[in-house]
């Protein structure tokens, strides 16, 4: 799931291009915030004439509004694998044309026998980005609140309250995404993450419940100036962005240290997909937006700017080492098999969860 922003509202960029054909050719395109190298979407209208008309949104529950409303005016849309499933099946993507996507056999495999939980065959949509969603923490802040001893690899960090009570003073974020929390919470619980009856919600809704009064904000883009900063002193968010979180205070030499955890319970391994909507009016500049975005040069660069792994196992060489040698970003096997993936919610559930939600962050 991505987020992946400081931005606090949609923006809108449009690529402009010299060549002639970019006034006829355009693709629509709505992704979450700060995620691409903006010289890619450049570079794609130098080479192929197509002008990019780039927006931005900062949670699924936005991008799914547009979509089940229909007529977005989008032509490639980037929804993350729990939303893109029942997305399907609404009817809302078009499977697209692989005759027309040269690239895809750069695609890896093994994330794509992943993703096939959400879009049989993958036939709807291809990885763009993964990563976990786990703990960024301020280390010398952490450290001094609960010792050396710290549990910064553990989402006890969060969700014993006693802990809580004493990062309260240095200030805790946690996403704005009950898809993410409720099964990092039923995780905890030793319960399902991926568990769909009420009665186990209720329990994972308490222990959220337990340390709501020590957290100062849910938000799923703050959090990374925040950390940066040196702001609050923990967050629950996305790899990719507390990664970001570090390097920006690395680079500010600020004196914060930020350090990301994939807690050793388990996390949540999640995949944002690129995919067609069915009302999209530029499907040949779509497909060819997606063959673009496959081209292995083309992939590195995204991931080199972000900092989360993606679905192209011909990318890899041309990585980063700091990119594709950080285990928080591409994790080993052995930390693989401790995340899970969830589905969406069924929805009578989604609605108990929606409410749940809204009675955590209220505190109510």
């Amino acid at each position: 799931m991505k987020l992946k922003t400081m931005l606090l509202a949609v923006t809108s960029l449009s690529v402009l291009g010299g060549a002639a054909l970019a006034q006829d050719r355009t693709v629509n395109v709505y992704n979450w915030s700060d995620y691409i190298d903006e010289s890619i979407l450049e570079d794609f209208t130098k080479e192929t004439g197509i002008n990019v008309v780039y927006d931005v949104f900062d949670s699924n529950e936005v991008l799914e509004t547009k979509l089940l409303a229909g007529g977005t005016g989008y032509d490639v849309v980037v929804p993350t694998g729990t939303f893109l499933s029942r997305q399907i099946q609404a009817g809302v993507f078009d499977k697209l044309d692989k005759s027309k996507l040269s690239n895809i056999g750069n695609m890896w495999s093994d994330i794509e026998a992943r993703v096939a939980k959400y879009d049989p065959d993958n036939a709807y949509s291809i990885n763009y980005m993964w990563g976990t969603t786990g703990l960024g923490y301020n280390v010398e802040k952490v450290k001094a609140a609960l010792g050396e001893d710290a549990p910064v690899d553990s989402w006890d960090l969060l969700f014993k309250p006693e802990n809580a009570a004493k990062l309260q003073e240095c200030g805790i974020h946690v996403l704005d995404a009950p898809t993410e929390l409720f099964p990092a919470a039923l995780n905890y619980l030793g319960l399902d993450p991926d568990s769909k009856d009420t009665g186990e919600i209720e329990k994972a809704t308490e222990l959220l419940k337990s340390v709501r009064p020590y957290v100062q904000k849910f938000h799923s883009s703050e959090y990374i100036n925040a950390l940066a900063n040196g702001d609050i002193c923990l967050a629950v968010g996305w790899s990719g962005d507390v990664l970001q979180a570090r390097d920006r205070a690395a680079e500010a030499d600020n004196g914060v240290t930020v350090e990301y955890a994939i807690p050793k319970e388990g996390a949540l391994m999640w995949f944002d997909q690129m995919a067609i909507p069915a009302d999209a009016k530029n499907k040949e500049e779509a497909h060819e937006f997606l063959n673009y975005i496959m081209r292995p040069d083309v992939m590195a660069k995204a991931s080199n700017y972000v900092y989360y792994a993606n679905g192209n196992k011909a990318s890899q060489e041309m990585l980063n080492d700091d990119v594709i040698g950080d285990p928080a970003i591409y994790p080993p096997a052995e930390a693989v098999e401790n995340l899970y993936t969830v589905t969406s919610y069924p929805p009578k559930v989604n609605r108990v969860v929606t409410r749940s939600w809204t009675s955590v962050k209220s505190g109510q």
